[in-house]
């Protein structure tokens, strides 16, 4: 087979390794260079692909290319120039331009935007993007539930880029400001609208958050449909964030799903205990509140079906109640007794059993607790069986061999296979992350 053929099928086996966003995002423009018996040049599309690909598959294209070719290959990589490296405007003569206010929120960073395994991708993907505006990953679509740090992600692009190049114009929109502007000039006639286009045509970077409130609004859809292709054609940058992915916005035109897809997709998942007591400690540090590390555990322990916004609230509250009695620290016990006070959380009941979990599980899915127990492996029933396994790791934190044996009895194993595969399903599939934190309330609901 020629080199084409060679690299293709060498693509399409990894292809079968890799999940499909991966594959999209990071594979799928890698192209070969060079072969020769010992060894293959391939080139990387940006340094932020190849810097992932090392972190993640280190050996995928040395093993997979030898395989194919039957023998040894080692690997040689470059990095595509095809598009100019970004550079700082400064001592460049930019036509006039209509100027933007500063809606960019200068306390969102990246420097105090708390980085765990949930959200880590989408940190190195925006921050790829800010070094690189236009170049990187265009557009980056960021999706998560409310409440997990997508703003703040978005605020963070926008205020490196400030820094680093004043003189470039970032707008900072939501979706719903962006309609009522758009109506507004609409009604004021034509040359309103004008202006309208003139604003969001000639800027360099455009971050605009929550931007699934769109979909439907056939006018809204239009006009962002011709500013997205007026600013991708110029490889002037666009990221956007949502609390769903492109193909689950509801009446979304099918030409702006494709374009929302065509970039780079990174999604943020709830974070995990000890990315939220980082989170917890930092707040802290920042708004000068005595809170004790081990009081920063116990909050992660048992906030932990809330999200970071309303989590970080409770903090707050608990810091508030605190200077009203002058303590110089925040202890457990004043904690616990502060949020029985504001009905926040009953922590008293919060006492959930491996068997109730179970029991709840198997009534979502129409199947009985038995089966659940039992050695069946049809796909009915091992889905829901890992699920309940998961759920019983991070409710009540109980050992794996402990999980097994109310399990009847299964090996510590079997549970380790079964959080690790609900864990991957998670971060790959957003109706099963969805399906898992709504059971997740509903078991620990009063």
């Amino acid at each position: 087979m020629d080199n084409n053929e060679f690299w293709r099928e060498v693509l399409g086996r990894i292809q079968n390794e890799v999940s499909d966003r991966d594959f999209i995002s990071f594979f799928k423009d890698i192209e070969l260079k060079e072969k020769s018996d010992t060894h293959i040049l391939i080139e990387f599309p940006s340094s932020f692909a190849k810097e992932w690909i090392n972190d993640n598959h280190s050996d995928i294209f040395s093993r997979v290319a030898s395989a194919l070719n039957g023998s040894k290959l080692s690997v040689k990589n470059s990095i595509s120039n095809k598009k100019k490296p970004f550079v700082k405007k400064n001592n460049v003569v930019a036509p006039i331009r209509p100027s933007l206010p500063d809606c960019l929120k200068p306390e969102f960073t990246f420097e105090n935007f708390v980085v765990g395994p949930p959200n880590q991708f989408s940190h190195a993907a925006a921050q790829a993007v800010a070094k690189q505006p236009g170049i990187s990953y265009n557009p980056l679509f960021i999706y998560s539930v409310p409440g997990l740090g997508k703003t703040h992600l978005l605020n963070a692009i926008g205020n490196f880029i400030k820094k680093e190049s004043p003189d470039y114009n970032i707008c900072y929109i939501t979706s719903e400001d962006f309609t009522n502007e758009m109506v507004d000039c609409l009604l004021a006639g034509k040359p309103k609208m004008a202006d309208f286009r003139n604003k969001y045509r000639q800027v360099d970077v455009l971050l605009i958050d929550d931007i699934q409130f769109i979909g439907g609004k056939e006018s809204t859809e239009e006009e962002f449909f011709h500013t997205f292709n007026t600013l991708e054609k110029n490889q002037k940058q666009i990221v956007m964030t949502s609390d769903r992915l492109p193909n689950d916005i509801p009446k979304l035109e099918s030409r702006l799903r494709s374009r929302f897809q065509m970039g780079l997709i990174a999604d943020i998942q709830p974070p995990d205990k000890e990315t939220l007591v980082a989170i917890l400690i930092t707040k802290a540090k920042q708004e000068n509140i005595p809170l004790k590390k081990d009081v920063a555990f116990f909050l992660a322990e048992h906030l932990s079906n809330l999200d970071i916004r309303r989590i970080i609230g409770t903090l707050n509250r608990i810091a508030l109640h605190a200077s009203f009695k002058e303590l110089e620290i925040i202890d457990i016990a004043f904690a616990k007794k502060t949020l029985e006070e504001l009905n926040i959380l009953s922590l008293n009941e919060i006492n959930v059993s491996i068997e109730e979990i179970i029991k709840r599980v198997a009534d979502h899915f129409k199947i009985s607790s038995k089966d659940l127990l039992s050695k069946k492996k049809t796909k009915n029933i091992v889905f829901p069986r890992q699920i309940a396994m998961s759920l019983a790791r991070t409710i009540t934190q109980e050992s794996f061999p402990e999980i097994g044996n109310k399990f009847g009895g299964k090996d510590h194993a079997t549970v380790m296979h079964a959080c690790k595969k609900i864990e991957k399903e998670i971060t790959l599939d957003r109706k099963t992350a969805t399906l898992i934190e709504g059971l997740k309330e509903k078991i620990l609901s009063p």
